[in-house]
């Protein structure tokens, strides 16, 4: 790894290393894959408008959100099952972004307990959650998070089912029997290790275990069930964004799962703008799907994104080196993000706004 100088160097080395099938399960999007493509072709799309002779001496990417210091607006997407790719799991992901200084949202489908993962973070971590048919289970989850001192809840919401993954179809994808959602009870996930040709495991629990019924007022309910904010995860559309704010939504995640749901949806990146517009100020809109460089990220931050969460190069890292692994790859995103600061001319994140981006409509 101590050759390694791109998130594609991690991508070609993990690759090697895992399983067919893992690789399949992290690397791949639904149907066509259409999305999955469209995340990486809009940020190649955006091009950047660097101003000079800037006193750039100084370059300080440093951010709070909810309270929390980040050293840089970075942050790890709530993945399921680390332990699919590094015995370790969540517990190394922990280890790594908080040497890094930065947050780790913590998947409902973590491989490791809530709290072994707190007591292995130094930086900030929120909670990922599912609205599963059980909402005593959600909330027993919440009660846990609060009291291992998470800073904050994730309702992800594009996902009444798993999107059709072909790869984990062709794969008869299921998770194995020594990787379990161990926060949650056995009787909840069993569904995720029954392997059958043809059918990935995953999808088939998701009709089973997740509530189709999820509504606006199912968000509000949680907002006034914690004192933790509530960010809502997979919006699009700044019609979604005003609703989320007007039921309880502390802050929006704009995100199309990576790729991973809706075939054909917008791109996050494309979609970031007019959810920012929507809030107007008055939550925090975090972006992910398709960050891969530092650059992206700026591009981001341009468009009004108060930070990003980077998911499957964070997994790459962990297949290749655990922790170090993890940490490696979260600290090359963040100096190439000071690196494209410096050499746009906006050393600061108060310098960072939409003139950086180039309009070529």
């Amino acid at each position: 790894m101590d050759t390694f100088l791109t998130v594609e160097e991690y991508e070609a080395a993990a690759r090697d290393r895992l399983p067919a099938d893992v690789w399949g399960y992290v690397y791949g999007g639904s149907g066509a894959e259409l999305t999955l493509r469209a995340n990486r072709a809009a940020f190649e799309r955006l091009a950047l408008r660097p101003r000079f002779l800037v006193d750039v001496s100084r370059c300080d990417p440093a951010t709070t959100l909810f309270g929390a210091r980040l050293s840089t607006p970075i942050g790890v997407a709530p993945m399921a099952f680390h332990r699919l790719v590094h015995a370790d799991g969540e517990v190394a992901t922990a280890r790594a972004a908080g040497a890094a200084g930065q947050l780790l949202v913590v998947s409902i489908f973590a491989s490791r307990s809530l709290e072994d993962i707190a007591a292995a973070a130094a930086g900030p971590l929120w909670l990922q959650l599912y609205w599963l048919r059980r909402r005593a289970v959600v909330i027993d989850l919440v009660r846990r998070a609060e009291a291992a001192g998470y800073g904050a809840l994730v309702l992800t919401v594009d996902t009444p089912r798993l999107g059709r993954r072909l790869r984990d179809v062709r794969a008869g994808f299921a998770v194995p029997a020594d990787v379990t959602a161990v926060n949650l009870d056995a009787a909840v996930t069993a569904g995720t290790h029954h392997a059958a040709d043809g059918v990935s495991a995953l999808e088939a629990h998701s009709r089973a275990e997740f509530d189709q019924t999820l509504s606006w007022a199912d968000l509000a309910w949680l907002c006034g069930q914690t004192a933790l904010p509530v960010l809502v995860k997979g919006l699009l559309t700044a019609e979604d964004a005003e609703r989320a704010l007007a039921h309880g939504a502390a802050g929006i995640v704009v995100s199309n799962h990576g790729g991973r749901q809706l075939d054909g949806a917008v791109a996050s990146v494309d979609a970031l703008a007019e959810v920012v517009a929507a809030a107007a100020g008055r939550c925090p809109v975090l972006l992910d799907s398709g960050v891969r460089t530092g650059a992206d990220v700026l591009k981001a931050l341009a468009l009004g994104a108060s930070a990003v969460l980077v998911g499957r190069p964070v997994l790459w890292g962990l297949a290749c080196g655990g922790a170090d692994g993890a940490r490696d790859v979260l600290g090359l995103l963040a100096a190439e993000l000071a690196d494209a600061m410096v050499l746009s001319g906006r050393p600061r994140l108060a310098d960072v706004d939409a003139t950086l981006i180039h309009n070529s409509h």
